[in-house]
């Protein structure tokens, strides 16, 4: 499991931009006195989602390709293992955070927003083939993308001490309720 010590090494251009936001947030953190908690979202996926677009997120783009009667495509063997973490328990995180009393605040804290529960990308394609009907499986493709990480999943002992906060949706029971959750 990933804590927020690791050290961070941006393989994208959007993990890049993340990393510089917490800078910024550090610096200002730094140079005010003022407190931030920086709040690390991992795979989030719920309803309301949008679809169809880059930004989406996997579980998203598996859930539109199915509703469109194609089989998800999974990259690499769909062995890598995510964090996914429901929409209801990203709000209560942040709803935690807001909270926070100032007694509780030191200077700039990082606080992954994950569910700690390691799920395959096979296995979220999976469940949502099989809760709209398993009538497809998931097509793995077995190409890679550039900047993809094989594993990583997050440790969600800091938002617990923190802020309180564990996630309370299962993945795989999460996974099939947004099989049918509505997508903007």
């Amino acid at each position: 499991m990933v804590d927020e010590d690791a050290p961070l090494r941006p393989r994208s251009l959007y993990a890049a931009s993340k990393t510089a936001q917490e800078h910024y947030a550090l610096a200002w953190s730094e140079a005010s006195g003022g407190s931030v908690v920086a709040l690390r979202y991992h795979n989030v996926y719920g309803p309301g989602m949008p679809r169809d677009t880059p930004y989406s997120g996997v579980a998203a783009i598996f859930r539109s390709a199915v509703e469109k009667g194609k089989p998800p495509k999974v990259f690499e063997d769909g062995g890598q293992m995510r964090d996914f973490v429901h929409v209801d328990d990203v709000a209560a995180a942040n709803l935690a955070a807001v909270h926070l009393g100032e007694a509780d605040r030191d200077g700039f804290t990082a606080v992954n927003v994950c569910s700690g529960r390691p799920i395959s990308i096979l296995q979220v394609a999976t469940a949502i083939c099989d809760a709209r009907g398993g009538s497809m499986s998931p097509a793995i493709t077995g190409h890679y993308r550039s900047g993809d990480v094989r594993h990583i999943v997050a440790d969600p002992a800091r938002a617990a001490r923190v802020l309180g906060f564990r996630a309370a949706v299962d993945p795989g029971e999460g996974l099939r309720e947004f099989a049918f959750a509505p997508l903007r």
